[in-house]
């Protein structure tokens, strides 16, 4: 099925650790010291919003999220935003940013299994803030698995068509492998490329999309269901 594959390239947050789940437990956080002003659903919309406006500017991560939820906050309480609330917003942010990126089940003995092959070429393809996928990148211990580690502020078809190239190589022999079928699979398929689908338990509003088959679409439950198709 995958014989013309010659680079696997792999997301990393949601896919290779958890991330989504700390973003959500501060966003908790932020509501139990705005909760005068909505509730959690409420207030979650409202952020998602600004988050929104603030994509072009502040591109994704932890940093332009604190960013949005502090103007979220002022555009809120105004003048009754006291220091202490303002230090606990601000705390939630840092657990974000302090990830440990454990990786998940089953991940690093996934990536050893298809490094142990010497088949492929291994890219790990990430978007968000530099220093902070930098950091977790280096926490998670696996950067030792991939020959090539890229840090994008987007993924369209136009950073997959760089890669491509950086690789030497056509969309056809590319397959991707993530949590995101908006950002990870999507943009491939449409290339030519391929496509493993690997959901997580949580997805951010903005990754959500319309899902749908395709020939060059693998669905997995875990990564380790990899290595039965290579």
């Amino acid at each position: 099925m995958y014989e013309d594959v010659r680079t696997i390239a792999f997301d990393a947050d949601d896919t290779l650790w958890e991330n989504e789940t700390l973003f959500r437990e501060a966003e908790r956080q932020w509501a139990e010291v705005m909760k005068d002003y909505g509730s959690l659903e409420e207030l979650s919309a409202i952020l998602y919003k600004r988050e929104a406006e603030n994509m072009e500017d502040l591109g994704f991560g932890a940093k332009p999220y604190l960013i949005s939820v502090m103007e979220t906050s002022v555009a809120l309480a105004g003048d009754k935003l006291t220091g202490p609330m303002v230090a606990k917003i601000i705390a939630a942010g840092r657990q974000i940013m302090r990830n440990p990126a454990t990786p998940l089940p089953g991940v690093k003995e996934a990536l050893q299994a298809i490094r142990d092959k010497k088949k492929y070429r291994m890219v790990m393809l990430t978007k968000g803030d530099l220093l902070d996928q930098e950091h977790k990148i280096a926490r998670s211990g696996l950067g030792c698995f991939f020959d090539r580690t890229v840090i994008t502020s987007n993924k369209s078809k136009k950073e997959y068509l760089e890669l491509c190239q950086a690789e030497g190589i056509t969309p056809e022999n590319l397959l991707m492998v993530g949590n995101s079928f908006k950002s990870d699979i999507a943009p491939v398929l449409e290339l030519g490329g391929w496509g493993a689908y690997v959901p997580f338990k949580v997805i951010w509003e903005h990754e959500k999309t319309e899902e749908y088959e395709h020939p060059r679409l693998l669905k997995l439950s875990a990564l380790g269901e990899l290595l039965c198709w290579l």
